[in-house]
């Protein structure tokens, strides 16, 4: 809970960013999240792992804020670079 909150936090003073992280964010949950535990749309705890693990060393490292920002402006740049074609 605390990475989401640092995640919103990072976010809130963004408002471009946005529409980008919910639809980033929609697409890291996995398909069916309501058939398994926790019954909550979040994304896959492995996924997350290996993520945190190439990025940082550290499967437990959690994500940076800028680092997430980052990533956001290249989603944000990618998707409209691939809606324009």
């Amino acid at each position: 809970m605390r990475n989401v909150l640092r995640a919103v936090a990072a976010l809130a003073g963004r408002p471009e960013l946005w529409a980008t992280g919910i639809v980033e964010y929609r697409r890291l949950v996995p398909d069916g999240w309501w058939r398994r535990r926790p019954f909550l749309p979040v994304p896959d705890a492995e996924m997350l792992a290996f993520r945190a693990t190439t990025q940082y060393g550290d499967p437990e490292h959690p994500p940076e804020a800028d680092d997430l920002i980052a990533w956001l402006r290249w989603c944000k740049a990618e998707n409209r670079r691939h809606r324009v074609r």
